[in-house]
Order: structure tokens, then C-alpha cells, then sequence
């Protein structure tokens, strides 16, 4: 277990002092009139109590935020401008600096330009648990220059994540989804170990069926993982579909074609592409989900943006917001089909971490994190 994170409350009086707070503020955005504007302000409205408390501390704060992938340079659509708006409607005495990765310095982890940031600051706070696993300078250089320490939702995603995974209520279920099987099988084999059942659904699962000799038809399917999907159902408890709902190949999905989705037993024909989980997956998940004291989600079961191919993901996201389990909603495409069908006041907890949070199951810690404990100011 890691040593815990500091926090700003041992400052105490704030107090003509200059607070640097690191925040995604990373928001979907689109034309309102011929105006970029802010069309989900869920990240910015949850930095609210830190930033109100910072400033009734007697603190100037100064936030800063990526925003966007302008790879270094100066792109107009990737201003902070529309961002900086919806904050200063909701907290007005808060400062916001431009685009973090403006700068090349910025993901290149530079000395310079971190030290740049905070120049005539008296503190630090990170409270961007869904960018700390990169080594960006932003995060990991302040802590080395400055008092530093967590912001409370940093605080509270770690928290809640190794609770789970060190000590969960049991039977502690965990359901994995999403397109591409490299990209999550390092968080299947961690939570093979610590969950009692692991899910998995999307399109990562067709790999795994190939390993019991099932057709896949053009679904996707990567075959340098084949061994290791296989010594992964051997363990007896990765559950995968037993059936599938999707489209003939070409057709096109994910806006709302007009094509006929079809449903398949345990193997797809050629010509076709499985995109969702059937009925009979559905049933046993839910089954599955029913019974758990512990539910970990990250990833959706298929093409859930296309209405057709979204049954097997609401069937989830519902089975998942009616169990009295304790749970944990993590990954942006989960986070988004938990919204979608108006779930968010019915789960336990719903992380903003997305990569970060894979990154913290399968590691157990993070590089920004780590800067935090490591900071000279946190030694005692």
C-alpha cells in the first residue's frame, strides 16, 4: 500500500497566498451562435468546492488545464476561451491560464517550462486525477519546486479505487468492455487476480472467442493475444458473450444506419461483424451482476453511441444502477452510457479518470502521485 497523499488542509490561513491548481477542465465544446461554449461543465463544476475553499481561505487562485491535442502549438480551437467563460460564470474570482499544451514543454515533461508555471506561487495542488498518469510538466514538476499536495477529488478517486482493490466486499465483480483487447487485457489479468468474477464484453471479447474455436465472422479480432486470452479463461473466471447482436459488414453503424441488426448464437457467419451482446449474454450478466457486493465497470459492451447496438450496454449500466453493490463507474465511454440513460444519482461512484483509472488498477499508483509523495515539502 502507497504512502498517503498530502493535503492543502495542513497549510491552514491561505492568507495573500498564491495557489496554483491543476485541474482537467478538458470539456466537450461546440457552436453556440457562432461561439464556442461549454456543453458539459460536469469537470469544472466538480473542482467548485476546492476552488471556493482555497479562495475563503484568503488564497489567489490560478487554475490551469489541457485542453484538446494541439501537439505544441498555438491552435485556435483548442483555446481555453470557452472554458474560461463557463468558469468565470460559475466562480468569477478564479483564474484560468491558457492551454497547458500550447507549449511542447508541456508533454515533453520540460524542467523549464514546469518551473515557468508556478514562478510566483506559494502552493500547489493536483487536482487532476485523470492526467496523472501522464508525465507531463505540469504534473510532475510543481511538486519538486514548491509545497504541494492532492485536491479532494484526487484524493477521493484513489481512495475509492484501492479500496476496492485491497479490501472489496464480496462477491466483487468486475466488467470490462471496450473495442480493442490490447488496450485492456493488462487490467483483465489484475482484476483476475482480485475479483471473484470479471465480465468481459465489446468488442475485446471476440479475441477470447476465438480461443473456444467460435466463428467471429469480421468482428474484431487480434491474434497476437490469442495465448494469453486463453490462459485467462482457464483461470475459470473471465465470463464471456455467449451470443451477439450486429450489422452485415460495410454496413454503417455508430450514427444510426438503417440496416437490420441481426442476432447470433455462439458463432457469427462471414460477411457479418458482431457489435453489441446478445439476449442470452445479456441474462447471464445481469444474473451475474445481481449477486455482486463489489462491482467494478469500465468499458461498454458494444456500439452503445448507435441506438440499435446500445441493448447490451443499457441492459449493464441498468443491472449495475439496481444492485445495492457498492460500485465504481470508471472509463469515459462507461461514464458517458451511465449519463445517457440517466444513471449517475443510481451508481456509487462515478470516477472522471478514464485512462488513469485503468492505469491505477492495473499498477497500483500513478506517475503524478508519485511526484506528490516524493515532494522534499511531504518528507517528514
Amino acid at each position: 500500500m502507497s504512502a498517503p497523499l498530502p493535503s492543502y488542509e495542513r497549510w491552514g490561513s491561505l492568507a495573500d497566498k498564491r495557489v496554483l491548481v491543476r485541474v482537467d477542465f478538458n470539456t466537450p465544446v461546440a457552436d453556440v451562435d457562432g461561439q464556442l461554449e461549454v456543453t458539459d461543465d460536469f469537470r469544472i463544476r466538480a473542482t467548485l468546492p476546492l476552488l471556493e475553499e482555497l479562495l475563503a481561505k484568503g488564497a489567489t487562485v490560478v487554475a490551469c488545464t489541457h485542453f484538446g491535442r494541439p501537439d505544441g502549438h498555438v491552435v485556435e480551437k483548442y483555446s481555453v476561451a470557452p472554458v474560461r467563460r463557463r468558469l468565470a460564470q460559475l466562480c468569477p474570482d478564479v483564474q484560468l491560464l491558457e492551454n497547458l499544451r500550447f507549449n511542447p514543454g508541456e508533454e515533453a515533461n520540460d524542467p523549464e517550462f514546469g518551473a515557468s508555471l508556478v514562478e510566483g506561487f506559494d502552493y500547489y495542488i493536483n487536482e487532476a486525477f485523470s492526467a496523472s498518469h501522464r508525465a507531463h510538466a505540469s504534473i510532475m514538476i510543481p511538486p519538486m519546486l514548491i509545497p504541494s499536495a492532492a485536491g479532494p477529488n484526487l484524493q477521493r478517486e484513489v481512495a475509492t479505487l484501492t479500496s476496492i482493490l485491497e479490501d472489496p466486499a464480496r462477491p466483487f465483480v468486475a466488467i470490462v468492455g471496450g473495442a480493442k483487447v490490447k488496450d485492456k487485457l493488462g487490467i483483465v489479468k489484475v482484476l483476475s487476480q482480485k475479483a471473484d468474477q470479471v465480465i468481459v464484453g465489446g468488442g475485446m471479447a471476440y479475441t477470447f472467442q476465438v480461443t473456444q474455436g467460435r466463428t467471429i465472422g469480421s468482428s474484431l479480432f487480434d491474434a497476437s493475444y490469442l495465448e494469453v486470452c486463453a490462459e485467462l479463461l482457464a483461470s475459470g473466471k473471465i465470463v464471456i458473450p455467449s451470443d451477439a447482436r450486429g450489422l452485415r459488414v460495410g454496413a454503417p453503424f455508430g450514427s444510426g444506419g438503417d440496416d437490420v441488426v441481426l442476432e447470433w448464437g455462439e458463432n457469427i457467419p462471414d460477411g457479418y461483424q458482431g457489435l453489441d451482446i446478445g439476449p442470452a449474454s445479456v441474462a447471464t450478466f445481469c444474473e451475474i451482476i445481481a449477486r455482486a457486493a463489489t462491482i467494478l465497470w469500465n468499458g461498454p459492451m458494444g456500439v452503445f453511441e448507435d441506438d440499435r447496438l446500445s441493448a447490451g450496454t443499457e441492459a449493464v449500466a441498468r443491472a449495475v444502477a439496481a444492485s445495492p453493490a457498492i460500485s465504481v463507474i470508471g472509463g469515459g465511454d462507461s461514464v458517458s452510457a451511465i449519463q445517457k440513460y440517466g444513471l449517475e444519482d443510481q451508481v456509487g461512484f462515478v470516477s472522471t479518470g478514464g485512462g488513469a483509472s485503468l492505469e491505477f488498477v492495473e499498477l497500483g499508483d500513478l506517475p503524478g502521485l508519485e511526484a506528490l509523495r516524493e515532494s522534499k515539502w511531504n518528507q517528514s
